[in-house]
């Protein structure tokens, strides 16, 4: 059985809670595309307890859809695929560099997955993204141009191309930062098509790295259309819609364990310490 064959589409809108068209047009890939950013956390449980996660999708499947888990960025995007593919749409996978926090574009590799998406009958791209565990993520997909802006779910976005000496143009994704008042890029990428082998490595090397930053803490981030909720290590931020932000250090094991699964909707794997 290939992997598509795998994938339940009927159970994966369910689980998002979508209940719109199946139409392959630009409402169908907005909503759902928000329905997912809403309904399922960022998470490197996996990494964290010390191996590489699954991209198949029937263990997709039964970790996200039908278990109480998110994922990080290859799970969420690869989920994400299969369901816009059994919708119709056209999907093409990308990979791009963290920027964010970053002291220049070249100085992290290429480890970031996003979405490349045609809508049949509109010549305009789209690019969609549900996996950037970060307060700047996309909450709905953005148009493959440069140069505008973009308000999407009370978030602002836009793509901008950066200086670089490679043959394919540099896009970068930026956020609107409200308290900085400026945009600040996320991550940068080129339009050079990335396949499932190509996320298998990545995914590898990010999963079970000692120096990766997901096999030295837990990271795990939340949107709702109240607030967003990381954290980070032992370190629990809520940026509330009014720009709040509330920050505290968790203290022990039983109070990480109430929140991730609590605020969090994460079940803990059995055996997994969160505060080493």
């Amino acid at each position: 059985m290939s992997d598509t064959e795998q994938f339940d589409l009927d159970a994966y809108l369910e689980r998002i809670g979508w209940e719109g068209g199946r139409r392959a047009d630009l409402a169908t890939l907005r909503g759902v595309h928000l329905a997912h950013a809403l309904s399922f956390p960022f998470e490197n449980l996996d990494a964290w307890s010390g191996r590489a996660p699954s991209l198949t999708s029937a263990d997709l499947m039964a970790k996200m859809v039908r278990g109480r888990r998110g994922g990080y960025c290859y799970e969420h995007n690869t989920l994400l695929r299969l369901a816009l593919e059994a919708l119709g749409l056209g999907v093409t996978g990308l990979a791009g560099r963290v920027v964010l926090g970053a002291e220049t574009v070249e100085s992290r590799p290429r480890t970031h997955m996003m979405l490349r998406v045609e809508v049949p009958g509109d010549p305009q791209p789209y690019l969609a993204d549900v996996g950037f565990g970060a307060a700047g993520a996309l909450l709905q997909p953005v148009p493959l141009t440069a140069g505008e802006e973009f308000e999407g779910a009370g978030r602002r976005h836009r793509l901008v191309h950066l200086p670089h000496g490679g043959p394919l143009e540099l896009w970068a994704l930026q956020a609107y930062d409200r308290d900085a008042r400026d945009w600040v890029s996320q991550y940068a990428f080129t339009l050079e098509p990335f396949f499932a082998p190509d996320y298998e490595v990545i995914n590898w090397h990010i999963g079970t790295n000692p120096r990766s930053p997901f096999t030295q803490r837990p990271y795990l981030q939340r949107t709702t259309p109240e607030r967003h909720l990381a954290l980070d290590g032992a370190r629990l931020v809520e940026t509330r819609a009014d720009g709040t932000v509330i920050e505290r250090k968790l203290t022990d094991e039983a109070e990480a364990r109430r929140v991730v699964e609590e605020e969090f909707g994460i079940a803990v794997p059995e055996g997994l310490t969160l505060l080493r």
